[in-house]
């Protein structure tokens, strides 16, 4: 009778000890780097954004003698924004991509229901998957504003000057990677309440691309809020070495306002992870 039940016993307990959090995100670190698509992914999206940078600087030394002197006089006041802004747009758009793709693709392939079979509390998943995302993100992002600065930098050199350590520039340069890690938070918490790839993708990129743009065309006072206060147009405010003119929000506010969208749209991802079917 002993040697019958000592085995269940211990089966039965060892299938009730939940996995800790460090082993989710080691989980998850596997997941991640498993996917070539994902690793090759990150490693095109930097060096397109250096090369990106290095051309647009370029150029606009070419032209600059044909370039208005308002916009002179605006790469002059903050040569930080104007290196980092020339490359930023296509690391936004992959951030976005791959945020989605993080947590959609396992609906779609089935793979979230073994994750959840795992740890059926459920919200420990979400976590791990998002702290190992944007710490990835942040490394990935801090990479490619460093080496965008330093790619930029020496080129604006006789035109704009500007030196890693001059007022604002290191908190630009570090910023651009935290502004890209909530970012990514943002895309992968859309992945996961609409947690249909092609559908998240469209109403992530239509948010960068089309939403925030549209929104900086409506008239008056509260089309400026509407506009300062979307998740991209206030966190891009970090990568300002200064302020501007008419800018409603500071670099770090406008940071928190990203971190804001990230977070609520995470806690709404929760109540859905703990409401609804895999």
């Amino acid at each position: 009778m002993t040697t019958t039940t000592a085995p269940v016993h211990a089966s039965a307990s060892t299938a009730d000890r939940a996995p800790g959090f460090t082993s989710l995100m080691l989980s998850e670190w596997t997941k991640i780097r498993s996917v070539r698509s994902t690793v090759w992914s990150l490693a095109v999206l930097v060096v397109l954004t250096l090369v990106f940078t290095g051309l647009f600087m370029q150029m606009g030394i070419a032209n600059w003698d044909k370039t208005d002197p308002s916009q002179q006089a605006e790469m002059r006041m903050d040569p930080t924004g104007t290196i980092l802004g020339s490359g930023i747009l296509l690391s936004q758009l992959a951030v976005c991509v791959l945020g989605v793709m993080a947590i959609a693709s396992e609906y779609s392939t089935g793979m979230i229901r073994a994750s959840l079979l795992a740890v059926p509390r459920r919200v420990p998943v979400l976590a791990a998957k998002g702290a190992v995302f944007g710490l990835l993100v942040l490394v990935v992002g801090e990479v490619t504003a460093f080496g965008s600065f330093f790619i930029g930098a020496p080129i604006l050199d006789g035109k704009a000057p500007v030196s890693i350590g001059d007022p604002g520039v290191l908190r630009a340069v570090v910023g651009c990677g935290l502004y890209l890690a909530l970012l990514g938070l943002f895309a992968l918490a859309v992945g996961a309440i609409i947690r249909h790839t092609a559908a998240s993708i469209t109403v992530v990129v239509g948010f960068v691309l089309v939403i925030t743009p549209m929104a900086g065309l409506l008239p008056g006072s509260v089309g400026e809020h509407v506009h300062a206060y979307l998740p991209t147009e206030a966190g891009f405010m970090i990568t300002q070495q200064h302020a501007r003119a008419g800018d409603l929000l500071g670099p770090w506010e406008g940071l928190g306002v990203l971190a804001l969208w990230a977070a609520a749209l995470l806690a709404v991802a929760v109540v859905q992870l703990r409401r609804r079917d895999a």
